[in-house]
């Protein structure tokens, strides 16, 4: 079933467990890491790791999901005259994990964390993950430190990137920390976060990037069983987003100017896609000028309303044909990403994706002006592969999760009539498409003897919900 959002689950009901455990094994997911995976683990962990460089002096400050323990990012701002200096402290996976030991050849055949329902497959092992390299509060850790200098305005003039002993003062759930900034109890990072957050909001604009609108879902549970709820993003979230986003331009600016690195990189739409969308917005009766590009038309959409959801969700193809870019000599044509309408690199995540390590450590050797090392040079050519492959496993084990989770909340509603709205029709079959039930907080497929009215309100009834074949259908009369 097609889906355009993510679910996020605080714990997993124990109806779904049956269903987890099939999912899991029909793709064939790593397991548990084997013990010589997790011997290697808890013996770098328990090796004392020192950088000469100690920022401890700065109060760094967590800010992820509730109840995170794998923390990639901690974060520190100051004034710096009438701009700012960002430190951004990126967990140093490489101080754990060296070339070819068994964490590392693990790390490559697993390519990223894999989130299910209150379930997760690790990178790499929680002793390390979640342990000695995680940048949890009041310990020092070993860290990849980002300087990065910014205006008046939000445009980022400087950085560079060393290694750094840090620590964090402090862990907070975008929750806190979103309470802290409304409440006025928040200390300056926080203040000055929002600060640089929606400056660099106004730099996106600017230089005609654009993020899709779409809500999150999360499943909470009942007293008779759970249900699923969609979830706008808190503005912290935004802002925090916006300081990873800086970061990963600044270094792959500094790969393409030293001509070696990976870059994630998204096409320019395809004007077919664009004139396809136009023609949607005309049937959904949304006002889309002559003369006004996608991305404006993008932003000028409210996804509180039914006909912008539906609208919201069409753009998605506009986003199409993401991959990675990796060069070692020749910096490739494509080097852009037309989404944030930058070049872009992953480098703010390491303990969750296996390319930002790398990315990294060819950040570290160009900033400090050394070659970049030949692990890492070596690695480049697959790495892309690898990559492409570890997301379409996570993809296939996102949607088969959040399927069998909307299966569960209806299975025991067959028969009912719910209100929704038609978000997506297929081109070929006009009588079948998407409805989504936002009371119910479900996406799931639609017919109708008729051809179905994309972004109007409907009355859906349930035909089916099949939980071990992780199937839902309404349809329209």
């Amino acid at each position: 079933m097609p889906s355009n959002v993510a679910v996020r689950v605080e714990a997993t009901p124990p109806a779904l467990q049956e269903g987890l455990a099939a999912i899991e094994k029909e793709l064939e997911l790593p397991g548990d890491f084997a013990p010589e995976v997790t011997r290697a683990a808890e013996k770098a962990a328990a090796s004392a790791v020192r950088h000469d460089l100690d920022r401890t002096d700065l109060a760094f400050v967590t800010i992820d999901p509730e109840g995170s323990m794998d923390l990639d990012q901690a974060l520190h701002i100051e004034r710096a005259g009438e701009g700012f200096v960002v430190h951004y402290a990126i967990a140093d996976v490489a101080a754990f994990v060296a070339h070819g030991d068994p964490v590392d050849l693990e790390a490559h055949r697993r390519g990223e964390t894999l989130y299910g329902a209150g379930n997760r497959v690790p990178l790499h092992p929680p002793v390390l993950s979640e342990g000695a390299a995680s940048l949890l509060p009041e310990q020092v850790r070993p860290a990849l430190l980002w300087t990065l200098s910014v205006d008046a305005a939000g445009a980022c003039t400087d950085a560079r990137v060393e290694r750094a002993m840090v620590r964090s003062t402090a862990r907070l759930s975008y929750v806190e920390a979103q309470r802290a900034i409304e409440d006025g109890s928040a200390g300056e990072v926080l203040q000055l976060l929002e600060e640089v957050g929606t400056l660099r909001i106004a730099q996106e604009r600017e230089r005609g990037g654009i993020s899709l609108p779409l809500p999150e879902q999360e499943i909470e549970e009942t007293g008779s069983g759970f249900r699923l709820v969609f979830r706008e993003q808190l503005p912290v979230e935004l802002w925090n987003a916006q300081i990873s986003l800086m970061t990963g331009m600044a270094a792959a600016s500094l790969m393409v100017e030293g001509g070696v690195g990976i870059l994630r990189t998204v096409p320019p739409p395809d004007p077919r896609d664009v004139a396809r969308l136009r023609r949607v917005a005309r049937g959904l009766r949304i006002s889309w000028p002559e003369g006004t590009d996608h991305v404006e038309f993008i932003r000028s959409l409210d996804p509180a309303k039914p006909a912008h959801q539906a609208m919201v969700a069409a753009c998605k193809r506009l986003l199409r044909g993401s991959g990675y870019a990796a060069f070692d000599g020749t910096v490739p044509e494509q080097t852009r990403h037309s989404a944030i309408a930058a070049e872009y690199a992953h480098v703010t995540a390491p303990l969750r994706r296996l390319g930002d390590r790398y990315a990294g450590e060819t950040c570290l050797a160009l900033s400090a002006g050394r070659p970049v090392p030949d692990w890492v040079t070596a690695a480049l050519p697959d790495l892309p592969e690898e990559l492409r492959d570890s997301a379409r496993r996570a993809g296939s084990y996102e949607r088969a999760v959040l399927d069998l989770i909307e299966a569960a909340v209806l299975s025991d509603r067959v028969g009912e009539e719910f209100d929704g709205v038609v978000t997506s029709v297929r081109d070929e079959e006009p009588t079948r498409g998407v409805v989504l039930l936002a009371d119910v907080g479900v996406e799931a497929p639609v017919s109708s003897p008729r051809p179905l009215p994309l972004g109007e309100n409907v009355r859906a009834r349930l035909e089916s919900a099949d939980i071990a074949a992780r199937r839902v259908a309404l349809t329209v009369g």
